[in-house]
């Protein structure tokens, strides 16, 4: 009986499997950690090889672990990074390393796409970054590598197609991904080939664009031997790992806020139209899973990162005495701050101290904002908390502009921020929608998971088993009609903070 399924998560920080049964239970997973190069400035790769043997040992260690017989497993599917890009020749060998999203070598060909970035929001659903498009350019300017590619791919993918045994003839990326490729619809999900044409491009290099339950091969007696799965196992194509931690998480329906509050603060919605922000550029509309709906998205890369500088660097004294006394850190300067009034008397802070990211802007660095006198150290952790809250505002903006109608429902809170009951109380009264925290952490192989079942029919509706396999939300915090009314004042100053050092941010960077 083929009653269970597998999915795998290739993330940027590792590897996991997890095999799930019908009724979404986790019955085994596996873990391993990335290991990605430098190999020189602002250059971030991976060994699609190395991502490769990864699945293939977290497979066979998951398989082991929950003692099933391996032809119990009816379907496995992956979801991968979405940002990156690889490239394999006619025989899906590797033609180049896996071009991380964190990769910043391609910064050059931002400035070719510049000129075309509004076509690109209004067709693709999201701005520039160092994604796809970028990448692809980077490539196309190197011929001796440039000959060799027969298509560009996602690790998933790539990763599918080996245990599958596909040539470069079969290469697919799922819709979920077309919203970083630059040159694809996110409406239709098909490529753009008048835009290709002007960057001397066309679809011949680009995947087949697939439904993620598709089903994209079954894996070989080779790896069988491999990875623990019975010969003849079907893959299904898969997903994104935003698309996949969106669904395993239960959000399915319209209005649902998603808060992802760990080293980055990531904010994401569901909505049922296809709509593009061209007024703000911070959002990333992209295609969910479910057939109808997109979750816009957009993100602070160094949300959490900030309060670990602050915590570590300007105040190691109180860190150390905290820790000798047993306390955690990061409640004990959440305690103090909770007795800062809302709004930090008229403190701001700029939480971009790496470059803001949605919408990119590289040079823009962090700053605190009207410091005086009476100003101490809880009101700047309190301001830190709220700048990541002014910004999901601005995200809010942003998808109301894009999608009339929006009615936010509530905030789903997950990550090592979402235990902080000050941070889900500051959130929940600028946006003015209620906060409650998600007890489980892992999302993504379950998102993945649903897809593979839902591809050979165990899950016939996919949706109606992503909310029936949800857990109920603990930790609910009531959003305050009065503070929210008191904090829109803020908002729109932390805009005009924003517009204004912009151009100063840059001027310096040029300078020094």
């Amino acid at each position: 009986m083929k009653d269970h399924v597998i999915g795998i998560d290739i993330g940027t920080t590792g590897t996991k499997t997890g095999i799930y049964d019908t009724e979404g239970s986790l019955v085994a997973d596996a873990f391993e950690e990335s290991i990605l190069t430098y190999p020189g400035p602002g250059q971030v790769e991976q060994d699609p090889d190395e991502i490769l043997d990864s699945v293939r040992r977290t497979i066979k260690t998951a398989i082991t672990t929950s003692g099933l017989d391996p032809d119990r497993i009816a379907c496995v599917a992956l979801d991968g990074q979405m940002a990156g890009i690889m490239a394999v020749d006619r025989d899906w060998s590797p033609v180049t390393h896996y071009d991380s999203w964190l990769d910043t070598r391609c910064a050059p060909y931002l400035d070719e796409l510049r000129p075309h970035e509004t076509e690109i929001i209004q067709t693709c659903g999201m701005g520039l970054a160092f994604n796809h498009a970028p990448k692809i350019l980077y490539w196309r300017d190197r011929p001796e590598v440039w000959d060799r590619i027969h298509a560009f791919i996602q690790p998933a993918a790539y990763c599918a197609g080996r245990l599958g045994g596909l040539t470069g003839d079969d290469a697919f990326m799922d819709r979920t991904y077309i919203v970083f490729s630059g040159f694809g619809s996110g409406e239709s999900f098909t490529w753009n080939e008048e835009l290709l044409s002007r960057f001397n491009l066309t679809t011949e290099k680009l995947p087949r664009i697939v439904e993620p339950w598709d089903i994209i091969g079954h894996v070989t007696e080779a790896e069988s031997a491999l990875c623990g799965l019975a010969a003849g196992t079907l893959i299904a194509a898969g997903c994104g790992d935003q698309s996949a931690n969106v669904l395993g998480a239960g959000l399915v329906d319209p209005g649902v806020v998603f808060d992802v509050s760990g080293t980055a603060s990531v904010f994401s919605t569901v909505i049922d139209n296809f709509g593009t922000d061209t007024a703000y550029r911070c959002l990333m509309t992209c295609p969910h899973v479910v057939p109808g709906l997109w979750f816009p998205m957009a993100y602070v890369a160094g949300g959490g990162l900030n309060l670990r500088w602050f915590r570590d660097h300007v105040s190691p004294l109180e860190k150390a005495a905290w820790e000798a006394d047993g306390h955690d850190p990061y409640d004990a300067l959440a305690r103090e701050a909770e007795e800062i009034e809302p709004g930090s008397e008229k403190l701001l802070f700029l939480p971009h101290l790496s470059g803001r990211n949605t919408p990119n802007d590289p040079t823009m660095r962090g700053a605190f904002l009207g410091l005086t006198w009476r100003h101490e150290k809880a009101h700047m952790v309190r301001a830190m908390m709220e700048s990541i809250a002014y910004e999901y505002g601005v995200y809010m903006r942003a998808v109301r502009e894009l999608a009339p109608g929006y009615d936010p429902k509530f905030a789903l809170n997950i990550g090592g921020g979402a235990r902080s009951a000050l941070f889900r109380q500051i959130k929940a009264d600028v946006l003015g929608i209620d906060y409650s925290r998600l007890p489980r952490e892992e999302f993504g192989t379950l998102g993945a998971a649903l897809v593979a079942g839902h591809a050979v029919g165990l899950f016939p509706d996919i949706a109606a088993s992503a909310r029936a396999f949800s857990e109920m939300p603990t930790d609910s915090t009531t959003s305050r009609p009065e503070v929210n009314a008191a904090y829109s004042p803020y908002l729109d100053t932390y805009l005009d903070a924003m517009g204004a050092l912009s151009p100063f941010f840059s001027r310096m960077d040029g300078a020094l």
